[in-house]
């Protein structure tokens, strides 16, 4: 029994005995490695260790929260939260009831990643390096690679009490190339829930990413406007997660009356095609998981279903105060911060169109891939492609440089006219929220094909 889940053990029945309305405590062992590269060098490398936990109290609809990584005079750490509580408090407290949970969930991985010698990680990604820099006219190259393996302990004075344990994986990659005075650059980012073998074995499709970078240098820039655009999986999935997601997390949509009046349930957001899912209890990706950091189970929540907005994401808190029922969206990044409302796996359900019949009426449009960056305010988006080519009279022709995507997303929404039957997941990167970054999600979506959308250009 490892040193948290003793005194996790202990906690379970005190918690029930202090003067709260609620109590809940976080206790979380971790280890994480990481190697970076910048251009030929080697910039960082190391592995790290951390033991610490939180305690959050609610009394009068206030919240206490104090965070530690010394786990000796626990009991007075709990006062601590309660006191700050009842400071904050002084209205009824709301939560949406669940049933308490006793449970162990395992990491469900056969080698913890962080254990892999750093030495052998280190020689994979020198070969990646090495792969990268065999291509001409590059300027720069940019590597990142962490891993993690978590084990938490959650008890709450509802009486739940349940280990989980976690790994995780990310990758990232970018090669940026330079003549006559243009920059243009490429990139690669995925990851997994632990499993390594996910990240070896990538030398043609770095090769490939470097090789771009370099071809985007004589690249045309298409003609600014309005065109019929597609989508790829991985392009999708971020807009679906950044530009309609975010806008779901219902602590941010009760705090808004704005946005509440946009997102009222039962409004038509698009086709009846449309689908729109968040769901943590998919098995194997980067985020997914049992029970949320507030012990709930996690769940399969629709957001939009045939075209209509039908739910949002919880918290108990948020869930309460809406009078909607508990998601299981609540999630904190590690000890150091309380859970707030958070997505999971995001994605687009897949339809019944096959690429090439999405392709075949449009006589000029624009085939966008990838992703390079973007911002979001309120529901409008701006988005950067990785990759983009011309379509022709059906087919997919000639690269051009990546272009932006600007638009609202709702009148996106309702642009959207097919939808792939080819859903695909992308697990690169990690998603913001406050000071909360990166946590660990997965997004996705089919090919999508959107009518009137708005191309940045010459």
């Amino acid at each position: 029994m490892s040193h948290i889940e003793a005194i996790g053990h202990q906690l379970a029945e005190k918690l029930k005995k202090y003067s709260a309305d609620y109590i809940e405590v976080h206790l979380e062992e971790s280890q994480a490695s990481h190697i970076s590269y910048r251009g030929r060098e080697l910039e960082s490398i190391g592995r790290s260790t951390a033991i610490g936990g939180n305690v959050r109290a609610l009394v009068r609809g206030g919240w206490g929260f104090t965070s530690f990584n010394n786990l000796d005079g626990l009991g007075d750490k709990i006062e601590l939260a309660i006191k700050q509580a009842k400071a904050a408090g002084n209205e009824k407290s709301k939560l949406a009831e669940v049933a308490p949970v006793v449970d162990i969930v395992p990491a469900g991985i056969e080698t913890d990643p962080v254990t892999i010698p750093l030495a052998q990680k280190k020689r994979l990604l020198d070969e990646y390096n090495e792969v990268i820099w065999q291509t001409p006219k590059l300027k720069t190259s940019v590597i990142g690679y962490a891993d993690s393996y978590q084990k938490t302990v959650f008890a709450s004075s509802l009486g739940s009490y349940i280990e989980q344990e976690r790994a995780d994986i990310s990758l990232r990659l970018s090669a940026v190339a330079a003549a006559n005075g243009e920059v243009q650059q490429a990139n690669l980012s995925l990851g997994s829930r632990g499993d390594f073998g996910q990240v070896q074995r990538l030398h043609q499709p770095v090769q490939q990413m470097a090789r771009h970078a370099v071809a985007l240098l004589s690249a045309p820039q298409v003609k600014g406007g309005e065109y019929t655009v597609v989508l790829d999986p991985v392009l999708a999935g971020v807009f679906v997660h950044e530009a309609f997601g975010h806008l779901s997390e219902s602590d941010f949509v009760y705090e808004n009356d704005r946005l509440l009046k946009i997102m009222t349930l039962g409004k038509q957001f698009g086709s009846s095609e449309l689908n729109i899912v968040d769901n943590a209890a998919m098995p194997g990706l980067r985020g997914s998981y049992k029970y949320d950091d507030e012990g709930v189970p996690s769940s399969k929540s629709y957001l939009i279903r045939e075209g209509r907005l039908v739910g949002r994401l919880h918290s108990r808190e948020t869930a309460a105060k809406m009078r909607e029922r508990p998601t299981g969206n609540a999630r904190a990044v590690n000890y150091n911060y309380p859970p707030i409302v958070r997505m999971s796996n995001t994605y687009i359900e897949p339809g019944s169109v096959s690429f090439d019949d999405m392709l075949s009426d449009i006589k000029q449009g624009i085939y966008a891939k990838n992703w390079y960056g973007g911002t979001t305010s309120m529901e409008m988006f701006t988005f950067s492609a990785g990759e983009a080519y011309m379509i022709r009279n059906g087919r997919v022709a000639e690269a051009i440089r990546p272009v932006m995507l600007t638009g609202n997303v709702f009148s996106t929404l309702k642009n959207i006219d097919a939808i792939g039957d080819d859903l695909a997941m992308n697990q690169g990167g990690g998603c913001g929220k406050g000071a909360q970054v990166p946590l660990p999600v997965a997004n996705g979506s089919p090919h999508i094909r959107i009518q009137h959308c708005l191309v940045g250009g010459t």
